[in-house]
């Protein structure tokens, strides 16, 4: 999908103040109404500028959007990074839905940066003249080894704010929170009282906390099941035996069957994440190949090539 210059839509700088993004965007949607301005091309102008007010305009889309950077350029071609919005907090709890029609009016640049914040509840939704205070979400990123063994952390959100003059800034906003032992990705932990204030005497409303797991260097995670990729040598693939595997709880012997290939699943049940019923451990094996450095080492591949009938290429019919 190609990249969208809000700024650049309503020409203006990045460090215009919030008026001057509601002028900008009034001035111009009087100019390109489609009731009022019939050139071609006049209802799509509208469209975009439209699409870039709710951006701009709103000052949790907007700070969240100016942290993607200034590298990228309008119509260039744009992937959201991973996890791009996670440490944002956002207005609006899980479970609030924006209809189709209003999800439709956008791009898919749009939709790939806050669809979910949008259905999560956005800008356009809020109930100003509710008692309660409104419920507030926010992605963080936690540590598998804390979601496996529950842990209490300090999370750390930005929480946009905009200063008397009309400028935006970000707040660094810190909770400290208790993770759940076993909590899965996606799964949300609810901080009660942690979201808007209340209006008179109504309660605050309450944070919704939005789980994603930050990379691990051994596992990856899917559902409550944990992948590792476990490097055998070719002789421990080809023989079979015992070798040692890292778990979450500790140093293992696995048993490698004789005549495994390269990307077999092993299964030791129950060693996955917590739960009820716990999640499985996989471990996928990946044949590891001694370097040819030395003159022995490239004698002994020699050998194998000589007294080996082994062509790797023979499903192909080469």
């Amino acid at each position: 999908m190609e990249y969208k210059d809000y700024y650049a839509a309503l020409g203006v700088t990045r460090d215009a103040t919030q008026d001057d993004i509601k002028r900008a965007y009034r001035k111009l949607a009087r100019k390109y109404h489609p009731d009022i301005n019939k050139e071609k091309g006049a209802e799509a102008k509208f469209k975009e500028i439209g699409e870039a007010n709710e951006v701009l305009g709103d000052p949790e889309k907007r700070m969240a959007y100016d942290q993607l950077g200034r590298d990228y350029r309008a119509g260039q071609d744009f992937r959201p990074p991973p996890d791009w919005d996670a440490g944002y907090e956002f207005s609006g709890g899980p479970g609030q839905a924006a209809s189709r029609a209003e999800e439709a009016a956008f791009s898919d640049f749009f939709e790939s940066l806050f669809g979910g914040a949008r259905r999560a509840g956005g800008a356009g939704q809020r109930r100003e003249f509710h008692v309660r205070g409104e419920d507030h979400h926010a992605k963080v990123l936690i540590d598998l080894d804390d979601a496996f063994k529950g842990a209490r952390r300090t999370i750390r959100l930005q929480v946009p704010r905009v200063t008397p003059e009309g400028h935006l800034v970000a707040e660094e906003r810190t909770l400290n929170v208790d993770i759940p032992r076993g909590v899965r990705a996606g799964q949300h932990i609810r901080l009660k009282g942690q979201g808007a204030p209340g209006m008179g005497k109504g309660e605050p409303g309450d944070l919704y906390l939005e789980i994603e797991f930050a990379p691990h260097r051994l596992y990856h995670v899917e559902g409550r099941d944990l992948y590792l990729n476990l490097p055998v040598a070719p002789w421990e693939a080809a023989l079979g035996g015992k070798v040692k595997a890292p778990t979450p709880e500790g140093v293992v012997d696995v048993t490698i069957p004789a005549n495994s290939a390269q990307g077999r699943k092993l299964r030791l049940k129950g060693r996955g994440m917590p739960g009820t019923p716990p999640g499985d451990l996989y471990i996928v094996l990946q044949i590891a190949l001694p370097a040819a450095n030395s003159d022995k080492a490239k004698d002994l591949y020699r050998r194998m090539a000589d007294e080996l009938a082994f062509n790797p290429r023979a499903r192909l019919g080469v």
